[in-house]
């Protein structure tokens, strides 16, 4: 199911993404592990799961906040090499449909405003739900049991 939506979908930055594939393959001494996907790996790249035997790199990831007591680094999965992800913003992960997330609605001020939990079945009506506070300038999404961020979403009309 495809459903386009009035929010962008966001995933980590080709920037960032490069330099932990570029720390990665020049052994830098940056905390990131190359390793071979078991299957099922959430990639940050390009927002599917990793396929078993896939290269891929795990290395720590903040998400950009304006400074805040939430700021929060952890851990993320991405494709060892670049990927090319061909990636509708305005259009919900179709993999990871089905996958329950929590979402954290930030302020301007980086201040988590709420937080809740939706079993993917229908995310853009909890998107929308957590947009409809006029206070929220951005969504993360974060994986349930381990708390990693997933990818952020904005306002389309922003």
């Amino acid at each position: 199911m495809t459903t386009t939506s009035d929010f962008l979908i966001i995933p980590i930055g080709g920037d960032v993404i490069d330099r932990a594939r570029a720390d990665a393959a020049s052994g830098s001494t940056s905390p990131v592990a190359t390793l071979t996907a078991a299957g099922g790996e959430p990639l940050r790249c390009c927002l599917t799961n990793a396929s078993r035997g896939d290269t891929i790199i795990l290395f720590n990831y903040e998400p950009p906040l304006p400074p805040s007591p939430y700021q929060e680094r952890g851990a993320v999965f991405v494709h060892a090499a670049p990927c090319r992800p061909d990636l509708d913003p305005h259009v919900y992960p179709s993999e990871w449909r089905g996958r329950a997330q929590v979402l954290r609605a930030y302020d301007r001020r980086g201040w988590i405003r709420a937080a809740s939990v939706h079993e993917g079945t229908a995310p853009e009506e909890a998107i929308t739900a957590a947009l409809a506070d006029p206070a929220v300038v951005e969504l993360h999404s974060r994986n349930v049991a381990y708390g990693c961020f997933m990818f952020s979403v904005r306002r389309a009309d922003v």
